[in-house]
C-alpha cells in the first residue's frame, strides 16, 4: 500500500470546482496583489477567529516578522521564545538584530513551559513568542500573565494551529498578536507561500498593513521602513474556498488524531497528548519512539512515509551559535528531539490506510 504523508491532491479534487472558478475570476479581473478577494478574505478570517483584525501577508515567517517590527523589537533587545520549533520562530528575532532567549518545553504538549519563562526575563526582554506546536495552543493564560507581570507583548507563532481551540476561543486571538501560516502543508493552507496577523489592536493593525507594503500609509509615501510582504489574490482566493470547508477538515483531522491515539494505545510509542482545555488541528501527527532512524527506514520500505519535526533543538543549530548555548541546556527539548516522528496526516486519510499504518507499527517500533 503506498500512503501520501499529506493528501493536498485528494484535497483540491474535492474542492476543485470551487477553486478553479474563484481563480478564474482572478486571473479575469487581472487584480492580482490586493482587492476583493483578499479583502473578503481578511474578513472571513477575522470572524472566524474572533479577532478585530486580519491582516494576510506573505508567509508564516513574514507574520512574525512584521509583529516584531510592529512592536519596534530592535537590535539589542530580547524575545524570550523555545527551542523546539521551527527555525523561523526565532530566526525572525536574530534578523532585527535581537537576542532569541530560549526556554525549554513541557515534556508532555511540547510547548514552552511557563513556569521557566519569568526567570528569562531580564531588562532587555521585549516580548515573548510561544508556539503552538503540531496544532495544540501553548499554554496561553499563563504565559499572558507573566507577560502582564512584566509588561510585555506575547506573539503567538500559531503557524500550526490555526483552527485549534484554548478554553473555548480561537489560536491566534489568545494573545497581543497571532501569527499562522498558510504554507500548502498547514491545516489552512494555500497553493504557495501565505500568512496573516491577528490582533484587536487598532494601531497595531494599521502599523502591520503599512510596514508589509514598503512602509506606505499612502502611494509613495513611505511613513516607515517595511518590507513586501503582501498576500497575493490568487492565494486568497484559494483560501477563500478552503477556508468555507475548513471546520469539516478539522473535524475530520480531529477524529483520525484520536482514532491514531485510540489505536495505538498498546504500541510501543508515546503519543501526543491533548490538554483537557484545549483541542488540536493536528498539523502534524507526532509520536516518540526509540530507535527513530532504522523505525522510519522499515515502515518506508512498507510504503509508509515519516518525517521528523525537529530533529535539532534550535540552541543547537549553527546559526545561532554566537548566543552561547551548550548541549544539555534544554534537556527536554534535547530528548523530545531525538525521539520524535511524525506519520501521514490528512482529512484524507482512509481507516484503511490507518490501520495499515498502526498495524506495521506495532509490529516494527
Amino acid at each position: 500500500m503506498k500512503i501520501n504523508f499529506i493528501d493536498l491532491q485528494a484535497q483540491y479534487q474535492a474542492y476543485k470546482d470551487e477553486i478553479d472558478r474563484e481563480v478564474g475570476e482572478v486571473m479575469a479581473s487581472a487584480q492580482f496583489i490586493g482587492g476583493p478577494k483578499l479583502q473578503k478574505l481578511e474578513k472571513e478570517l477575522a470572524e472566524y477567529t474572533g479577532a478585530k483584525h486580519a491582516v494576510g501577508c506573505s508567509s508564516g515567517t513574514d507574520a512574525l516578522l512584521l509583529s516584531l517590527m510592529a512592536l519596534d523589537i530592535k537590535a539589542g533587545d530580547e524575545v524570550i521564545t523555545t527551542p523546539f520549533t521551527f527555525i523561523a520562530t526565532a530566526e525572525v528575532i536574530a534578523f532585527l538584530g535581537a537576542k532569541p532567549v530560549f526556554v525549554d518545553i513541557d515534556e508532555s504538549t511540547y510547548n514552552i513551559d511557563p513556569s521557566l519563562i519569568e526567570d528569562a526575563v531580564t531588562e532587555r526582554t521585549k516580548a515573548i513568542i510561544p508556539v503552538s506546536l503540531y496544532g495544540q495552543c501553548a499554554d496561553m493564560d499563563a504565559i499572558n500573565a507573566v507577560a502582564q507581570k512584566h509588561g510585555l507583548p506575547v506573539i503567538e507563532d500559531a503557524c500550526q494551529s490555526f483552527g485549534a481551540e484554548y478554553k473555548n476561543r480561537k489560536s491566534c486571538h489568545l494573545s497581543t498578536i497571532g501569527c499562522t501560516s498558510f504554507f500548502p502543508s498547514k491545516p489552512l493552507g494555500a497553493y504557495g507561500d501565505g500568512g496573516a496577523v491577528f490582533t484587536d489592536d487598532d494601531a497595531l493593525a494599521e502599523k502591520i498593513r503599512m510596514l508589509l507594503n514598503h512602509g506606505q500609509n499612502e502611494r509613495y509615501r513611505h511613513k516607515l521602513i517595511g518590507i513586501n510582504g503582501r498576500l497575493d489574490a490568487i492565494q486568497a482566493a484559494v483560501l477563500g474556498v478552503k477556508l468555507r470547508h475548513f471546520d469539516d477538515e478539522v473535524a475530520a483531522r480531529q477524529r483520525i488524531g484520536g482514532a491514531y491515539s485510540e489505536k495505538l494505545a498498546s504500541a510501543n510509542v508515546v503519543t501526543p497528548q491533548i490538554e483537557a482545555d484545549r483541542t488540536s488541528v493536528f498539523a502534524q501527527y507526532s509520536i516518540r519512539v526509540k530507535h527513530r532512524e532504522s523505525l522510519a527506514a522499515s515502515l518506508n520500505g512498507r510504503g509508509i512515509p515519516t518525517a521528523v519535526h525537529y530533529p535539532m533543538p534550535l540552541h543547537l543549530q549553527e546559526a545561532f551559535a554566537p548566543l552561547g548555548y551548550r548541549k544539555g541546556d534544554f534537556p527536554v527539548s534535547e530528548q523530545i528531539s531525538s525521539e520524535i516522528m511524525s506519520l501521514p496526516m490528512s482529512p484524507y486519510l482512509s481507516e484503511e490506510q490507518q490501520n495499515y499504518i498502526v498495524g506495521a507499527l506495532k509490529e516494527l517500533a
